[in-house]
């Protein structure tokens, strides 16, 4: 066998090692770290899950069942910089880094199996937050809204909170069922010409019907006038829609992209805004991509180290490297909500803006 056969049956074997290395690393921190995490949360609101009648050690599990998916989902990014930052350092100080340049393979090349490893477990990511992550996140928030309730009981609808804007009249409705035809708490807003509150008009839940909107155990405040008026029941004249009312419901964190991408097109559909819809529905994608980026961003701590001598401030400039990414992701995510700037730009520019820093950082190195 030639010198060169040699290298070539070498090479997938190198590779090969970095991936598994990585793997074992990546994955020991994933649970280590959602574990410890979750443990942190259980502590925190462990007196709300205990506070029910009857509440033990049931309630604790049950508590903990529901947030771990979502402990893991928040971690996954985090585990991956801190696998690559171990591996790469762990590489570089057994000279193994220097072995493997010394072979012919560059560093995009020796990281390339860790971000491979990476655009798996983004894969994994996404269909995990879309099936078992929004699954468990809606029914702990309606465990939530219950009262952390003990035992098999059927739980209410968590709070939206939603708003819908009809003329001068601002509408805010607590919570939404049955397809938007039962509203929970609704409150109305009537402004006069000058944006100010002339009229309040509550009532303790509205549901459509015929056609048309009925509330019941309505509450009527004329603010100049100082009036109060109750009645058992009363037509609310008004034009929204049910559909408007499930859509603007919608909590991106607790559904999947599906019926997110639904909510979007029918406000969109009545002219109204969906500029925080727009961005989770982008960012339930970028999201979990951005960790095909960990081992990028956390390169520096491999290559460059045995001729700097700067093994632990490279380790340091990795670490903030790569919390940069999650910074600037959220930061942009929660602009974007507001449409100060597009949301589709705002969900997906930390990805691109990072990888082409991460391989300019890269490039600089090894040169």
């Amino acid at each position: 066998m030639t010198r060169l056969q040699q290298h070539r049956l070498e090479v997938p074997v190198l590779l090969e090692y970095i991936a598994k290395t990585f793997l074992v690393r990546f994955l020991v921190l994933l649970f280590g770290i959602a574990v410890i995490m979750q443990a942190l949360d259980v502590l925190s609101q462990s007196g709300d899950v205990l506070a029910p009648d009857g509440a033990g050690m049931a309630s604790i599990w049950r508590f903990t069942m529901l947030r771990f998916p979502q402990m893991i989902s928040n971690v996954v990014g985090f585990s991956a910089l801190l696998a690559t930052l171990i591996t790469c350092t762990t590489l570089a100080q057994s000279s193994e880094i220097a072995v493997m340049q010394a072979a012919g393979l560059s560093s995009f090349r020796i990281i390339f199996p860790m971000m491979g490893v990476c655009a798996v477990a983004a894969v994994i990511h996404f269909a995990f937050n879309e099936t078992i992550v929004a699954q468990s996140n809606d029914e702990f928030e309606r465990w939530r809204a219950s009262g952390f309730a003990v035992g098999d009981v059927q739980l209410p609808p968590s709070k939206s909170d939603a708003w819908a804007i009809e003329g001068n009249t601002r509408v805010r409705v607590q919570s939404v069922t049955r397809d938007g035809a039962i509203l929970d708490k609704v409150t109305l807003y009537n402004l006069d010409s000058q944006d100010k509150i002339k009229e309040i008009t509550s009532a303790n839940f509205a549901a459509y019907t015929n056609g048309q909107w009925i509330m019941f155990d309505v509450t009527r405040f004329w603010v100049d006038q100082m009036k109060v008026q109750s009645m058992p029941r009363a037509i609310w004249d008004t034009k929204i829609p049910p559909a408007r009312f499930k859509a603007l419901s919608v909590d991106p964190e607790t559904v999947p992209i599906g019926r997110l991408a639904s909510a979007v097109s029918q406000l969109r559909g009545e002219g109204m805004s969906v500029n925080k819809l727009t961005a989770w529905l982008n960012h339930k994608i970028s999201g979990p991509l951005g960790t095909i980026l960990m081992p990028l961003l956390g390169a520096m701590a491999a290559f460059g180290v045995q001729r700097s001598g700067t093994m632990f401030l490279r380790v340091i400039g990795g670490m903030a490297f790569g919390f940069s990414y999650f910074i600037v992701d959220n930061l942009l995510l929660a602009i974007g909500q507001f449409g100060t700037i597009p949301p589709v730009l705002a969900a997906w520019s930390p990805l691109f803006l990072f990888l082409f820093l991460g391989a300019s950082v890269l490039f600089y190195t090894e040169a």
